[in-house]
């Protein structure tokens, strides 16, 4: 049999696909948030309420499809995952009230939460540390270029929105067409028939290195999670995505919206928010490159990761300027250099818990910490709700200033950085 080169690559290209599908499933309510609000007779604070499903669902499977995924594999885990997400996306065509609607997007967290703990873990079988947060950085490039292609593509296929139906069928058909390349190609590397003899020693290694579990985590499903939730990196991390997150949850879920109430932007031009979600898709691949960049300096992992994201914490306080930009363009400007930052911040934050969890239970960690970052989404949709019917965005910006160098903070007097600490 043929052994395919670089493969690891070939399956991070995989994982770059399916975080593409995976915002561009996400985007399409809130792209088309108008109409669908006009068509059902959705106020703000129902669109709100709405978004909070989405998140209450994902949060929650996160925390099972984590350790669903440390149980039967990367492999089939994704696959069902994506199957999943991308019925419930199709099943949005039918949705013609608030419950509905609702309920729909209760489905599309549920399936949507597996993709980043199985992603997270075919990471951690498949590249060295300092290949990591660049390879972190390439699959999670893909949901933001997910989310810089939707815009144009969502809009499109709604035909200015009076299709909105239409737009939810053709994005989850799409994800149905993953599923067969990714069950050909993928396996463990143990297990993999068309590894190359340099990728395997590499693979070999990369197992041998990875953080030691406790042996109860052997001994039963409940200290499994025990193992997981003893590990004080755990928590820290949970913390740090808890806090930063809802900025990166409110331009994915929120800003179309802003720019059209407070900006006047029409929502047949609101495709130019994929300018912003471009300097994200570039925030991803520098997060890698700088880390990896500080490792060959002498770095540990660890102390690379949080040198990185302590640069990365200082451009989101821009974000208090945002509602007194004099323009559009300046506007965007400035949301494209604090999402530029928080991409870079989550790729480092999410290759930190790879350096310092065991790769056996990686995924269940993963599932924990984000659900965190998606506890954190909740709050922001009910705050800037709440903000926006009652008040105005502002308040929203100011208090998304502070939230990075406080999580960055945090992080760092719980040394969350300490070498491979022990549980």
């Amino acid at each position: 049999m043929r052994t395919i080169p670089c493969l690891r690559w070939a399956i991070v290209g995989m994982l770059f696909l399916a975080a593409v599908l995976n915002y561009v499933d996400r985007q399409v309510l809130s792209l088309l948030a108008l109409t669908i609000q006009k068509d059902l007779g959705l106020s703000d604070i129902d669109y709100g309420h709405i978004t909070s499903c989405f998140l209450v669902a994902y949060t929650v499977s996160l925390l099972i499809a984590g350790r669903l995924i440390d149980r039967i594999g990367v492999r089939w885990g994704l696959a069902m995952y994506i199957t999943w997400w991308s019925l419930a996306t199709m099943a949005h065509a039918w949705a013609n009230s608030f419950a509905s609607l609702a309920w729909c997007r209760v489905l599309l967290g549920l399936g949507e939460a597996g993709n980043w703990p199985a992603s997270t873990k075919a990471v951690s079988e498949w590249t060295s540390a300092k290949e990591r947060a660049f390879a972190i950085g390439l699959y999670t490039m893909g949901a933001t270029l997910g989310a810089t292609i939707a815009p144009v593509l969502i809009l499109s296929l709604a035909s200015g929105g009076s299709e909105w139906r239409t737009a939810f069928l053709v994005t989850g058909a799409a994800g149905l067409v993953w599923v067969l390349p990714w069950l050909w190609l993928y396996r463990r590397p143990s297990e993999h028939p068309r590894i190359t003899p340099q990728e395997r020693a590499l693979t070999d290694a990369i197992a041998a290195t990875s953080p030691s579990a406790p042996a109860e985590a052997e001994q039963g499903e409940g200290r499994r999670w025990l193992a997981v939730l003893a590990r004080r990196e755990v928590w820290l991390l949970l913390i740090g995505r808890m806090l930063t997150d809802p900025v990166w949850y409110f331009y994915q879920f929120w800003f179309a919206k802003y720019l059209a109430k407070d900006r006047a932007v029409a929502q047949a031009d609101l495709g130019i928010t994929w300018v912003v979600f471009l300097a994200a898709d570039i925030g991803c691949l520098a997060g890698g490159l700088l880390s990896a960049w500080y490792i060959r300096r002498g770095s540990s992992s660890p102390a690379a990761r949080m040198r990185a994201m302590l640069l990365c914490a200082l451009l989101p306080p821009l974000s208090a300027l945002l509602p007194f930009a004099p323009s559009l363009w300046v506007c965007l400007g400035v949301a494209m250099l604090v999402v530029f930052a928080h991409l870079m911040w989550l790729t480092n934050i999410s290759a930190l818990l790879v350096d310092q969890v065991p790769q056996r239970m990686v995924a269940t960690a993963f599932g924990v910490v984000a659900a965190g970052s998606t506890v954190g989404g909740v709050v922001m949709n009910q705050t800037v709700g709440r903000l926006v019917s009652e008040h105005s965005y502002t308040t929203w910006f100011l208090i998304a200033a502070c939230l990075h160098p406080l999580g960055w903070l945090i992080l760092r007097l719980g040394r969350v950085d300490r070498e491979r600490s022990a549980p």
